[in-house]
């Protein structure tokens, strides 16, 4: 398997949500294949689907992840290297003035280590970030 992408939660949550955006949804099934998501990504789609109270919404939830999002895409750890590019890249955007939430750096971060595009419906969530690629899959915030 050739992995092309590292997907962010948008992306991961579009297709159950109460209106899915077929876009994004279209580009999972022509890029799926492709696609990988980012261990801090499993945890805040862990984390959103237990904080649900117990019902019908959280039970499609846990079974979209089950059967879904763990079936379809290899979870990428963040390691050392990451770590390390994380630290850099986090002390230069302070510098800079431009901080950027501790989530999305360790999603750019396995992103560059790994060689993968982000991809998001929030792109300008990561076009601070220095040499990470990042695409937006939604047609609704283009």
């Amino acid at each position: 398997m050739n992995l092309r992408y590292l997907l962010d939660t948008s992306i991961i949550s579009s297709p159950i949500s109460v209106k899915p955006d077929l876009a994004i949804v279209n580009k999972l099934e022509k890029h799926g294949h492709e696609c990988a998501i980012a261990a801090p990504v499993w945890h805040e789609l862990t984390y959103g689907c237990r904080r649900l109270s117990a019902g019908k919404r959280r039970d499609a939830l846990e079974t979209y992840l089950r059967e879904v999002v763990l079936a379809s895409f290899r979870i990428l750890s963040y390691d050392e290297a990451a770590a390390h590019w994380h630290g850099i890249e986090r002390a230069r955007l302070d510098g800079l003035g431009k901080p950027a939430p501790y989530v999305d750096g360790q999603i750019a971060a396995i992103a560059h280590v790994n060689e993968l595009t982000v991809v998001t419906a929030n792109a300008k969530d990561f076009s601070r970030f220095k040499n990470v690629d990042v695409e937006n899959w939604s047609k609704r915030r283009a």
